[in-house]
């Protein structure tokens, strides 16, 4: 279990400093904009994270 939530953290964080650097490095297009993918990515990885916690203990 103690491992499962250090690759979880891991994981985490990495998202956490690769997705803004990505945004910021990456070439501008002016067709497509990644502002409503980002908006999206943290609470639908939090989601995934309570779900997996919850089939965990109760699965």
């Amino acid at each position: 279990m103690g491992n499962l939530l250090v690759i979880l953290a891991v994981l985490f964080l990495v998202l956490v400093v690769v997705i803004p650097l990505i945004e910021k490095y990456a070439p501008r297009e002016e067709g497509r904009s990644f502002g409503g993918i980002t908006k999206f990515l943290f609470p639908l990885l939090a989601l995934a994270l309570i779900l997996q916690l919850f089939r965990h203990y109760f699965f």
